[in-house]
């Protein structure tokens, strides 16, 4: 299989930092409830002219400044998320329009919640490696959930978040990529369609948790033998940011070394599709993913859909 390596990477959060103490004044909770159960600190919430689109303008963005790649060389534009500003124009859509990317090429959304950034990398694989002559992707995770929160139900508006992640990606033959998918349909996590006028994000939180604990160590796993390596190869572990007891069950599982299985929901919250970029570049922000640096991406979400991928950072080129 033709693969892809990761070239540049960026981010975008809102400004609005919303803490738990600032929850607990919207529902009957407490800092050490939401900390104990979920890790969780802060959040960034979307406020004034922000958006699902302009956290994805903004990310991708700083993504293609780190690549140093113009614009003309994207040969696919693939944004993941749930929570698109508009069914249509597609947040791809405007992102390629916004960032003056080639009017030649795909631009699409993938609606598959959590996991959405892992299956928008293998789709992005599987376009640029098809005889593209413009060998880069940029792929995007973004979510403004606050949007679709009940502030009413303190299960539900203390995790989730809002944020934006990219990825410029490279077609490469010699690349380690590979790529494992899947979903187990449930209801155990919904948000209602466009019509409904209840359209906030439901979710039965103990199916969901049972799902998580028991499919992120057989993915990380089925990773490591369908990519020939194991854990000591592995430089960072990036696991959908849910819950830090998820990826504290995964470590204790696996034996695992805590300090590759890198957690920042503590200050951002489940950011949803969003949260796996957003990890991603800020461990090369700080410097633990340099060039070189071999990835293995873990993630689950609503469906339940699930999947991981094998994939190297290579950097910016020249």
């Amino acid at each position: 299989m033709n693969g892809i390596n990761i070239i540049a990477t960026g981010s975008a959060t809102p400004v609005k930092v919303v803490t738990n103490d600032d929850m607990a004044r919207l529902v009957d909770t407490s800092d050490e409830w939401i900390t104990e159960r979920t890790g969780i600190r802060r959040r960034r919430f979307i406020s004034g002219d922000e958006s699902t689109t302009s956290l994805s303008i903004t990310a991708g963005w700083r993504a293609l400044q780190a690549s140093g790649i113009p614009p003309d060389q994207i040969g696919a534009c693939i944004v993941a998320t749930i929570t698109p500003d508009t069914m249509t124009p597609s947040t791809a859509n405007k992102v390629a329009a916004a960032l003056e990317l080639p009017t030649d090429m795909p631009s699409l959304d993938i609606g598959a919640a959590c996991t959405g950034f892992i299956y928008a990398l293998r789709v992005a694989q599987g376009l640029v490696t098809a005889g593209s002559d413009r060998p880069y992707a940029l792929v995007i995770g973004a979510e403004s959930l606050s949007r679709s929160a009940d502030m009413t139900d303190r299960t539900t508006c203390v995790l989730f978040a809002d944020g934006a992640g990219a990825a410029i990606v490279k077609a490469d033959p010699d690349a380690v990529f590979h790529s494992w998918l899947g979903a187990e349909y449930a209801e155990a996590i919904g948000v209602p369609g466009a019509g409904n006028p209840d359209g906030h994000i439901t979710m039965d939180g103990r199916p969901v948790f049972r799902f998580a604990v028991r499919i992120i160590p057989r993915i990380i796993r089925h990773m490591l033998a369908m990519s020939g390596q194991t854990l000591d190869d592995i430089d960072q572990v990036i696991c959908h940011q849910a819950n830090s007891r998820i990826i504290n069950h995964a470590v204790k599982k696996l034996k695992a070394d805590p300090a590759k299985f890198y957690q920042n929901l503590d200050h951002f919250g489940n950011t949803s599709g969003a949260s796996i970029p957003l990890a991603l570049d800020e461990l090369v922000q700080i410097g633990r993913i340099a060039p070189g640096a071999r990835l293995l991406l873990a993630g689950f979400g609503g469906g339940l859909t699930y999947g991981g991928t094998a994939i190297t950072y290579r950097g910016p080129e020249g």
